[in-house]
Parts: structure tokens; sequence; C-alpha cells
């Protein structure tokens, strides 16, 4: 058997060491390489230091767990970065639990469900959320990103009475600006919350319509547990004939991925979608990588959010599956504030020791992101020149 280079990650400290020993490798390539993210949740790049200042700002106290479990008031931004950092996954949330029931004393951390949805609280005006997305991507020119695609969740807000307006003019105010400022350019991906009724998605794509013309395509995200995509089938099919290119969320270790990688690949909306997010269960099965590589589906693999649910052998090793049967993917950050701090830069160096891939594999990786995308010919024409402009200035292994 593999030896497992990094065996402790399904710690928080095994993380951190696996952060650090990637980034001392000084991979000057991959660093500097102009990148692409298809992956990345607006509400999931909040960081404790923005939180905490927005919280400030709006006279909010910051929480990170569900007010049922009555979680103590954070009294400052380290308090909020601990909090962060020691965010569990929800199929954690039993193994803690039952530690608690043992050791009254012990305090549960907030899985990522109750961190990123209570973190959505601090968003209340027009300005927040141009806060919240151009903090993002300052954060992505600094890590030579060129082009995003963004997922946001309405829902999140509106159930708090924020109006459209406001969030969607903020996002559109960072982006204008990002783009004439930071050389990033992107579009928006709006999510349904899964763990909504579907009223709520209906009643909110015809409200989207809207801001068409910031809105690339619709996705589907939150709790997978009972909520399966083809339930969304017919708000997803209205989206298709209205032009819209379709995704959805098939995360990892899900109790029915399988059904759901291979219902959103092949007839999600009645066509399949454009692409799989995430679906690196796709790797478990060869009639799924045979489905998504004959329809030449991308998947969004988002590698370092696999860590609290699986080993790093076992993502690397289906990671590998799809790069030896000709799947197509990109790398993402998914929600990289509470994912150990780690963005695409990270999720990137970690893929290239996880897949063995030599800076060649790495740029071609690059192109296929750009192919992925839902970039318009001519953004991706000037991606593609500057890959290649950039492959020329180094030595390709």
């Amino acid at each position: 058997m593999e030896v497992d280079p990094f065996p402790n990650t399904h710690t928080q400290e095994g993380r951190r060491d696996m952060r650090t020993q990637l980034l001392a490798s000084n991979d000057v390539f991959v660093t500097q390489i102009p990148k692409v993210e298809l992956h990345v949740h607006i509400e999931g790049t909040l960081t404790p230091a923005l939180r905490w200042k927005l919280a400030k700002r709006n006279g909010i106290p910051v929480r990170l767990a569900s007010p049922d479990r009555h979680p103590a008031e954070l009294q400052s931004e380290q308090e909020v970065e601990k909090a962060y950092g020691d965010v569990i996954s929800s199929a954690q949330l039993s193994q803690y639990a039952a530690r608690a029931r043992e050791d009254p004393s012990l305090v549960v951390p907030a899985t990522f469900f109750e961190a990123y949805y209570s973190g959505c609280d601090v968003l209340r005006t027009r300005q927040d959320f141009f806060d919240l997305a151009y903090d993002h991507f300052q954060r992505a020119a600094g890590m030579n990103v060129r082009y995003c695609e963004v997922f946001f969740d309405p829902q999140s807000h509106t159930s708090r009475g924020v109006p459209w307006d406001d969030f969607m003019g903020g996002l559109r105010e960072a982006q204008q600006e990002a783009a004439t400022e930071l050389n990033v350019q992107s579009q928006w991906i709006m999510c349904f919350l899964r763990d909504s009724p579907i009223g709520s998605a209906k009643e909110h794509y015809r409200q989207a319509l809207a801001y068409r013309d910031m809105i690339i395509g619709f996705g589907l995200d939150s709790n997978e547990t009972n909520h399966p995509p083809h339930l969304f089938d017919e708000v997803f099919a209205q989206a298709r004939a209205d032009g819209f290119h379709i995704t959805a969320h098939c995360d990892v270790g899900q109790r029915d991925t399988h059904a759901n990688i291979r219902h959103v690949a092949g007839a999600l909306g009645g066509t399949g979608a454009d692409r799989v997010d995430h679906g690196l269960n796709a790797a478990d099965q060869q009639e799924l990588t045979s489905l998504v590589a004959a329809r030449g589906i991308g998947l969004t693999i988002c590698p370092w959010a696999y860590l609290r649910r699986w080993t790093y052998r076992e993502t690397a090793e289906r990671l590998r599956v799809l790069l030896d049967q000709g799947v197509r993917f990109s790398i993402s950050s998914d929600s990289p504030a509470y994912m150990d701090d780690s963005w695409v830069l990270h999720n990137l160096l970690l893929a290239k020791q996880m897949g063995g891939l030599s800076d060649r594999g790495v740029l071609e990786l690059m192109k296929v992101s750009v192919g992925m995308s839902w970039a318009s010919n001519e953004v991706k024409g000037r991606l593609l020149h500057e890959l290649d402009a950039f492959a020329l200035t180094q030595t390709l292994g």
C-alpha cells in the first residue's frame, strides 16, 4: 500500500502542518501561473477579520454554532479566528456529541454549515456585500487569479430581510472594481439552497431574472442529506430553457452521492448539467467516470474540503483515477475561510502533490479549467494566450 505522506490530515494540526510544508516548497510555478477558479462561495470567503469588522459595524454579536446549542458570544477577532480553526464537518458532529455526553465540560465546535450560515448574519448592507466580494477579489488577485466564477446564496439573505438590490448591488460594484483595478474578471452563479422548499427556489429564480446580466448560471448547494438534485429538475429545466448554464453540488462521501452524480451528469433539468461541483466519488465507479468523460462534463474539485471526511490517501487515489480516465476537472477552494484558510493556491499545491503533476501537468490543468469555464470565447482566448505566454518564460518538466 502506498505510504501516506500526510497521515494526520483528519486533525486540524495535521492539516496545518501539511499547509506549512506545501508552502515551504516555494513552488514558483504554481504561485505565479495565471489561475482560473470555478468553485468558490462568496459567503465562504468571509474571513475572521472581516466577520469581526462587519459585526462591530452592524452591532451584531458573533456566534458560530446554532442558537439551540446556546453558543457563547465571541469577544475578539482572535476568538473568532480560533473558532474558525475548530470548525468540523457535519459528519463529525455525532462523534463530538458523544464525547460531550461523557464530558459535559467539552464544547462541541461549530459545524461547517453552522459557521457558514451564521456568518451570513453580519451581511446587512450594500457596503457589507461590496466589502465581502472585494476582499475576496483582492486576495484572488494576490494569487494571480485572472478569472473566477463565484457562487452566491440569495435565500440566505432574503430570509433575513436583505433586499435583492442591496446584495446584488454590492456584488456588482465589487465585480466591476475588481475588473478595472485588479485585473480579475468574474461572473456569478446563483445557487438554490437544497434544504429549502422547492417553491422558494422557483420564486428566487423568478426574482433573479431582473439581474440576468450578472448571472451566468444556476447551481445547487447546502446540506445534501435527503435533498437529491432531482427535486429541482423543474427549475433547472426552466433555467436551461432561458439560456443559463446549470450545475449542482455532489459532495464527497454522501449517502447517495453516486446516484446524485449520475442524475446531475445525465439528467438534471432534462439534459444533464454542464458541470458537476465536487463529484470526486465518480472515481469509485467506472460507469460514472465513463459517463462524465463521454459527455465532456467537468468536475470542480476542491481537495482541501475533503480532508475532514477522507484521508489524504483516499482523496489522492480518486484524483489520480480522474487523471488516468481523462475526466476533465478544475481545482478550486470552495469556502476557504472555513477550510483552514486554504485558498485556490493551497488547493492547487495540494492537487499537484496528490496527482504527482509536473509543471506541464499543472499548465494543462489550468487550460482545462479555461475550457470548462463559462467565459465568453473572447475571454477564454485571452486567458489561454496569457497561459501560453507564461509557459514561454518557464522551463517545463
